[in-house]
């Protein structure tokens, strides 16, 4: 018969773990600035409005879901250190 090896999941500590999430959140929150900016250059380069507001929100958007995933991570990392 074949042996199964169990395979241990690696834990990280709670700074490793900041880091991690840390990264993540970096990415959106420039992602997000990136797009809202190019909605106001686009605002002041071409004269169609309704295109810059659509990036302008799509970045907004962005930025909201960077505050979930903040938010849900700051709720998770004080349940577990309890």
């Amino acid at each position: 018969m074949a042996e199964t090896k169990i395979i241990s999941k690696k834990t990280f500590s709670p700074q490793q773990e900041f880091e991690m999430m840390k990264l993540v959140l970096d990415k959106f929150l420039w992602i997000g600035a990136a797009i809202v900016l190019y909605g106001f250059y686009l605002m002041a380069v071409k004269t169609d409005v309704v295109d810059s507001l659509l990036m302008i929100a799509a970045g907004a958007i962005v930025f909201i879901i960077f505050i979930v995933l903040l938010v849900r991570d700051y709720e998770w990392a004080k349940k577990s250190r309890k």
